[in-house]
């Protein structure tokens, strides 16, 4: 989160620019989650450890 308050301070982001973008980047951290989640879950939802 700090990284994204960063980039809007370098940018000089407006508040709709903020939303925008951190709407952007916070779904793609969260693809990203989900992704290596599903590589640990096994067929019938239970975590492969």
């Amino acid at each position: 989160m700090e990284e994204v308050e960063i980039i809007f301070e370098v940018m000089g982001c407006t508040e709709e620019n903020k939303t925008t973008l951190g709407t952007y980047v916070l779904r793609e951290e969260a693809n990203n989650w989900w992704r290596n989640v599903k590589l640990r879950m096994g067929a019938d939802g239970v975590v492969i450890v």
